[in-house]
């Protein structure tokens, strides 16, 4: 559907028979009531006059944000729910969300929220303390924790104590110690305030099936892997400073959100009308849509980590850290980015943070320039050089072979088809394991028998980083475990002074490059493509998610 508003468009036993009977009944029942189901939903979804496709890339294996860890879900869910507080997307600074206000004790210990009121959930519940305490305890609650992702629990902090209702509109979060990350946490979809009445009525299994928030859309239908559908909630009155008055012929009144797994294929959606925005356009495309009048592409810098490789320090070779740093050297990451990102569109990644994180060193530019003799030098070094004369460096015998885990998106197929070339060419031969999501990811991690694995998660606070490099991180890919990034990765959470978290995450991303713990290809840059038939397109200050309730219809 594109935009409605445009674009028209042997004699068994009696026993047995009776068995038998029974399947055959029961079976057209199913058939009935999936075919009813399926009516019933095609009517509630009767095309309005107001209406736009959304394309999304990666179906996630689930959207609740309380469990779930993907970035995308937040896209739709962003506007769903509403959270305490937000990131102005603009100045980044805090600003009112469902809590007018709120206070910071002197030890940085408690936080106390003063909740707006006349706030009501999609299904009627109103809002107060109770559903903010609800939420919270969903969060904590770890009885599932070995098929969760861990993702809002771990922005929690690990100094998380509890909450106290101090009275219908006030709540205060408890800590043990200061927790400097815990507003921008609290600021995001994977804290979006859910109504007490749905998760009640729901298992942790159908919720994510049946969202309620208090956002300016309510999720009106979800079929996993098809598509996602919100509707406007006409009610809504109590947004964030930096949401859009809009008049009602501007007003989008039901988005469907589709999934275009196939990168060469979202243009071509664009193009026939079959979505109206979509994100993640191969670079070469976005350049051709750039030529075309009918459509504007949007360049959004995504914060967080860079598209990278972890290496893994526990297996050979690459336990020794010369022949990481070997690899880093003998990789050319500008002719990957300009041959498949576009330089004018992607920057080359230095580090483990993105260069427009807060903390970023930009020293670290200088750090692995492209030398594919240097590197060679190091293999030799690290004694592998090429004795049989077969193209491939070997020590005592053993062949330089890596094992690179990669899942299907940010384009890392086409990523490593070039690292294979240019590895090949100074005697590194690969195996690629391409897995199909998340988890099948983490399950392959847990294997250990990797060389390098490629994920990145994204944020705007460099925290992010605690889960990934702490020895006792929840996503520790590299295996690695040093008291010195251990003492700094802790003692940066603190909420001191910017000159001192600023100089601990300096020390950080040094320490992780110095022993080559990951390789850096590319910041991340969302090409987003949309129709001119649409404005005001804007998003949150994490990159991903639009402010969907500012998008509008031009006048």
């Amino acid at each position: 559907m594109g935009l409605s508003a445009s674009r028209k468009p042997r004699r068994p036993r009696l026993g047995l028979y009776i068995a038998l009977i029974a399947v055959v009944a029961c079976g057209l029942i199913a058939i009935f009531v999936a075919a009813s189901t399926t009516l019933l939903a095609e009517e509630e979804e009767e095309p309005v006059e107001r209406s736009i496709t959304y394309g999304l890339t990666l179906p996630p294996s689930g959207i609740d944000p309380h469990i779930n860890r993907s970035a995308e879900l937040g896209i739709p869910l962003y506007s769903v729910y509403d959270t305490l507080i937000y990131r102005h997307p603009q100045t980044l600074e805090f600003v009112s969300g469902l809590a007018e206000s709120w206070d910071i004790s002197e030890d940085g210990r408690t936080y106390t929220f003063h909740l707006k009121e006349n706030v009501t959930f999609h299904d009627g519940t109103p809002f107060n303390a109770d559903s903010v305490g609800v939420t919270l305890d969903r969060i904590v609650d770890e009885s599932d924790a070995p098929t969760r992702s861990q993702k809002s629990l771990f922005m929690l902090g690990p100094y998380y104590e509890g909450y106290v209702i101090v009275d219908e509109f006030t709540i205060q979060i408890q800590l043990s110690q200061p927790y400097a990350p815990l507003l921008d946490a609290l600021s995001q979809p994977y804290f979006g305030i859910a109504s007490p009445t749905a998760l009640a009525n729901h298992s942790r299994d159908t919720y994510q099936l049946h969202q309620v928030g208090t956002g300016p859309y309510k999720l009106a239908n979800y079929i996993p892997g098809d598509r996602i559908v919100l509707e406007k909630n006409e009610d809504y009155d109590w947004g964030p400073v930096f949401y859009a008055d809009l008049a009602e012929e501007q007003e989008i009144e039901q988005i469907t959100f589709r999934f275009f797994q196939d990168p060469e294929a979202r243009r071509i959606a664009l193009e026939a009308g079959d979505v109206d925005i979509i994100g993640e356009l191969p670079p070469n495309d976005a350049e051709l849509l750039l030529a075309n009048r009918e459509f504007r592409i949007y360049e959004q810098p995504i914060p967080g980590q860079p598209l990278q490789f972890y290496f893994n320090t526990q297996v050979f070779p690459t336990d020794d850290p010369v022949v990481r740093q070997a690899i880093i050297l003998a990789t050319n990451r500008q002719a990957i980015v300009e041959t498949i990102f576009r330089s004018e569109f992607s920057p080359v990644a230095h580090g483990p943070i993105s260069a427009n994180m807060i903390y970023y060193d930009p020293s670290l530019q200088d750090l692995y320039a492209y030398d594919p003799q240097r590197a060679t030098e190091l293999f030799r070094t690290a004694g592998f050089v090429d004795t049989d004369q077969d193209g491939v460096l070997d020590r005592e015998g053993i062949p330089l072979e890596l094992t690179l885990v990669i899942g299907p998106w940010g384009f890392n197929p086409d990523v490593v088809a070039l690292l294979e070339s240019q590895w090949r060419d100074i005697g590194i031969e690969v195996e690629v394991i391409q897995v199909v999501g998340i988890q099948e990811l983490e399950a392959e991690a847990e294997k250990g028998e990797y060389n390098l694995l490629s994920f990145n998660d994204f944020g705007t606070d460099p925290s992010l980083l605690n889960q990934y490099y702490l020895s006792s991180g929840a996503s520790n890919y590299t295996g690695f475990s040093d008291e010195d990034l251990d003492a700094w990765l802790l003692q940066a959470l603190d909420p001191q002074d910017e000159v001192e978290r600023a100089e601990l995450y300096r020390l950080i991303q040094n320490r992780i490059m110095e022993e080559a713990l990951i390789l850096p290809i590319r910041d991340y840059v969302n090409l987003v493509g949309w129709t001119e038939e649409l404005d005001g397109l804007i998003f949150a200050p994490q990159g991903w998610w639009p402010l969907l309730n500012n998008l509008q219809f031009e006048d």
